[in-house]
């Protein structure tokens, strides 16, 4: 399998990029991806996101380290059960550690685990983004008002988790992409003349033009800037993998 990625912070913000994205191994042949975007009106909201991300990669190579050792595989509906119970634990553990508001722990958080050698994968949206799979695409949008993870920390796991609806399983997976609502914001950003823009998100998400280089998504982002004259005007980040 072969991972691109592409972070960018939007136009209309100035001084961080409030999305965040991480790619690690959780197994042999498996790996964990995630995008997650921080909320607009939080505290601080590039930390949110940036924290959840170094913790799933914490977790992801405790989650590589035990299957090593164990020599045993888990299905993939309890790996992602088991790493999104594990983070629950540790936001909530570090948010009463340093005393955070719930302001400052507001992001939204899309996740996928993908074992690679059966061509199958687990996901499962926390507020708002997009899933493509194999070219189909699979819209979570809550009106601009994600319901962010950060809200249910002093919450029952396991409840919560049973009532999470936004769940996609998925075999034969061929390619499959991640991305934050900031996939539907690109707009033109000057009066200069371009060539007539075409579809992005099946630019980014479904065309294989390119794909022999490892930037192929950057790549593509800055394509769509220079001829189409976009960028996306809030933060975006991308994770795309095609087997």
């Amino acid at each position: 399998m072969t991972l691109y990625t592409t972070l960018t912070i939007g136009e209309n913000h100035t001084n961080h990029c409030e999305d965040y994205l991480i790619t690690a191994e959780i197994g042999k042949e498996k790996i964990l991806c995630a995008v997650m975007d921080g909320c607009t009106m939080g505290t601080d909201s590039f930390f949110a996101a940036t924290l959840t991300g170094k913790l799933l990669r914490k977790i992801a190579n405790e989650y590589n380290y035990k299957e090593f050792i164990s020599k045993q595989s888990v299905d993939l509906q309890q790996t992602l059960a088991g790493i999104l119970r594990q983070l629950f634990q540790e936001l909530r553990e570090l948010k009463n550690a340093i005393q955070l508001k719930r302001e400052e722990v507001l992001n939204t958080l899309l996740i996928a685990v993908i074992d690679s050698n059966n061509a199958t994968g687990e996901f499962l949206c926390i507020g708002d983004g997009l899933i493509c799979l194999n070219g189909d695409f699979f819209e979570f949008e809550q009106d601009n008002k994600p319901d962010y993870l950060g809200y249910h920390l002093q919450e029952d796991f396991d409840t919560w988790y049973a009532n999470q609806q936004q769940r996609v399983s998925a075999q034969q997976i061929r390619d499959f992409s991640l991305a934050t609502d900031g996939i539907f914001t690109f707009s033109r950003y000057n009066n200069q003349t371009y060539q007539q823009a075409g579809n992005v998100a099946e630019l980014l998400l479904i065309d294989k033009t390119g794909c022999q280089s490892p930037n192929m998504l950057e790549r593509k982002r800055i394509d769509i800037e220079k001829e189409w004259g976009l960028k996306p005007m809030d933060d975006l980040a991308i994770i795309r993998g095609i087997l």
